[in-house]
C-alpha cells in the first residue's frame, strides 16, 4: 500500500521497485486501430478523439523512436527527476502491424539505457500468435526490463461494449488475458466509468469481474466527452449526462473499496486535452479531485480491499 495514499499506486510500486521515483513518456508508434481503417469500422469507439488517446504522446516521426525518447527527456529540462523512465506507446492499437515493425520499434525503446520498461496500450483482438511471438522475443532479449500491455476493457457489459463500438466480445478478452498470462506477461486493464446507461452497480460489476482475472494493474478513468466524437453528438443531444464530481468519487470510493489490494492502480481519474474537453469541466482540475479523494477516504475509514472478499482462491 502506497505510505500516502490509501490504495496501491503506480508510484508506489515503481519506487519499490526500483527506490525512486520513474516517469512514464508517452510515444508514438505511427499505429492505427481496426476500428478506424475500416477493418472492423471506420470511426473508431464512440469516445475515441482524432489522436486516438495519444494526445499527450511526444512525436518527432512514426519510426523514430529514439528521437522521440530524446524529445520527451529534453522536457525535463535541468530538474533532477531520476534515471528510470517507462516508454509508453500510447496513440492508437500498440500492437496493430507488421511483427517486424512492431518488433523494431519494441526493441528501440528497450534498447535506450534509461529506459527500464515498455508499457503497450493495445486491444485484445490485436494481439495475434505473430504479436505474441514479438512480445515474448523482446521479453527475452532484455530480461533486466519489464514489459507491460494494458487492455482497453472498459466494461464488461455486452449493451455497453455495443454502444460504445467496442469491437470485439469479453471472450475475446479472456482468450487475450490467457495468452499474455502464459508469456508471463503483465496486463492492465482500462476501464471508464460513467459510460452511457451504467448504473453504480454495472461499474462494481466489473470491477468485480477483473478481481477474478489477475491482472497486475487498472486505470479506472472518468468518462470525458471530447470534441469532433460521436459521443460529443450524443451527450450535444442531450441522450446522457455525465457524472458529478461528487457522484464520481463516491462511486470510485466503492470501486477501490472492493479492489483487490494487489491490483496496481494505475489512474483513478484522467484528464483529457483542455482544449478539445467538452464535459465534465469539474475534470481539468485533477488535482483538486485527487485531494478531494484521498481527503474523502482518509475521513470515511476507506482503503483499497476494504470490502474485497478475503477468501479468494
Amino acid at each position: 500500500m502506497d505510505e500516502k495514499k490509501p490504495y496501491n499506486s503506480l508510484s508506489a510500486y515503481l519506487k519499490r521497485e526500483y527506490g525512486e521515483k520513474v516517469f512514464k513518456i508517452a510515444l508514438d508508434g505511427g499505429f492505427t486501430c481496426p476500428n478506424r481503417d475500416g477493418t472492423k469500422g471506420d470511426r473508431g469507439c464512440i469516445f475515441c478523439s482524432a489522436g486516438g488517446s495519444g494526445e499527450f504522446a511526444t512525436s518527432v516521426t512514426p519510426d523514430s523512436i529514439p528521437e522521440q525518447i530524446e524529445k520527451a527527456l529534453g522536457l525535463f529540462g535541468s530538474k533532477n527527476v531520476g534515471r528510470k523512465y517507462i516508454a509508453y506507446f500510447q496513440a492508437y492499437t500498440g500492437t496493430y502491424g507488421d511483427p517486424s515493425r512492431l518488433y523494431s520499434l519494441y526493441r528501440a525503446a528497450l534498447s535506450h539505457p534509461l529506459i527500464c520498461g515498455i508499457s503497450i496500450a493495445t486491444r485484445p483482438d490485436c494481439l495475434g500468435p505473430e504479436v505474441l511471438d514479438v512480445l515474448s522475443r523482446c521479453k527475452q532479449e532484455f530480461p533486466d526490463k519489464f514489459l507491460w500491455v494494458e487492455l482497453g476493457l472498459q466494461t464488461i457489459h455486452a449493451r455497453t461494449a455495443a454502444y460504445i463500438r467496442r469491437g470485439y466480445p469479453l471472450s475475446c478478452f479472456e482468450e487475450a488475458m490467457a495468452n499474455l498470462h502464459g508469456l508471463d506477461v503483465p496486463v492492465i486493464v482500462h476501464v471508464i466509468l460513467g459510460l452511457p446507461g451504467e448504473t453504480d452497480e454495472d461499474m462494481l460489476a466489473t470491477i468485480d469481474y477483473l478481481n477474478g482475472c489477475h491482472i497486475f494493474g487498472i486505470k479506472l478513468q472518468l468518462l470525458h466527452v471530447l470534441r469532433d466524437t460521436d459521443l460529443a453528438t450524443d451527450y450535444a443531444n442531450g441522450l446522457f449526462t455525465c457524472l458529478t464530481k461528487e457522484h464520481y468519487l463516491a462511486l470510485l470510493i466503492r470501486c477501490i473499496d472492493r479492489l483487490d489490494p494487489e491490483i496496481v492502480l494505475h489512474r483513478v481519474t484522467g484528464d483529457g486535452p483542455a482544449d478539445l474537453l467538452i464535459a465534465p469541466e469539474w475534470s481539468l482540475y485533477k488535482w483538486d479531485t485527487l485531494n478531494s479523494l484521498h481527503r474523502l477516504m482518509k475521513e470515511g475509514g476507506h482503503y483499497q480491499g476494504k470490502d474485497f472478499p478475503r477468501n479468494r482462491s
